[in-house]
């Protein structure tokens, strides 16, 4: 099992520019150093065996600085939820984050219908976010998201297809700074994984269930 790693480029383009720092060439980045303490704590973390997870290319206009993560939890031959996770900073702070980081993120699942007819599900789903974030003591400011269901029914030559519904979680918050203006951007990553199990309707994970599998490419929940 391997931790999820990602490489910093030194700034010149591609998909570790200054504005998005995702995987590229692996040369020293030009970036401040409490963004690359924040983001070798993401790539360091070891997340339970179910979720796969892998660096992704980061957004690249939303702040001066940018790395992603996308993970998708498997269940044997069946991905179940998926998702992407994004530490934004921006060294001279943001008036909307009310701190120089930010996390974004988008998770989502198919669920059955019987659940997804539930009309407390977005309350109940914006709970297992938040609820992640505190069970693991986080302090966090500037919350906000939606929660979205969809049904998707099929008609004609795709009518043999079963009704499908999936639920989808996007949100940001701004996470505590501690020491030197970093966050504990590790436990954050631990809570978000967290989340998408429970979205998944994994069980609690055991002590001693905590591993990461590399992702060879990004698929959305469907059977394999």
């Amino acid at each position: 099992m391997a931790a999820a790693q990602g490489r910093l480029s030194d700034g010149t383009g591609g998909m570790d520019d200054a504005k998005g720092t995702g995987e590229g060439s692996g040369r020293t980045s030009s970036a401040p150093p409490a963004f690359l303490t924040a983001v070798e704590a993401l790539r360091g973390s070891r997340l339970r065996p179910q979720i796969e997870v892998e660096p992704t290319r980061a957004p690249q206009r939303l702040a001066p600085h940018a790395y992603a993560l996308e993970a998708t939890v498997v269940d044997g031959d069946q991905d179940l939820a998926d998702g992407r996770l994004v530490l934004l900073h921006d060294p001279a702070g943001h008036d909307a984050w009310r701190g120089t980081f930010r996390l974004v993120t988008l998770v989502r699942a198919e669920l059955e219908a019987e659940m997804a007819a539930d009309p407390l599900l977005p309350e109940v789903c914006w709970s297992w976010l938040t609820g992640a974030l505190q069970a693991r003591g986080l302090t966090y400011g500037e919350p906000s998201g939606t929660v979205t269901r969809a049904s998707s029914h099929y008609f004609g030559g795709l009518s043999e297809r079963p009704s499908a519904s999936q639920i989808e979680i996007r949100a940001s918050w701004t996470p505590r700074e501690g020491l030197g203006g970093v966050p504990d951007a590790a436990a954050h990553l631990a809570a978000w994984s967290d989340l998408l199990a429970q979205v998944a309707g994994l069980p609690p994970a055991g002590p001693g269930d905590a591993a990461v599998v590399t992702l060879p490419q990004r698929r959305g929940p469907h059977s394999r």
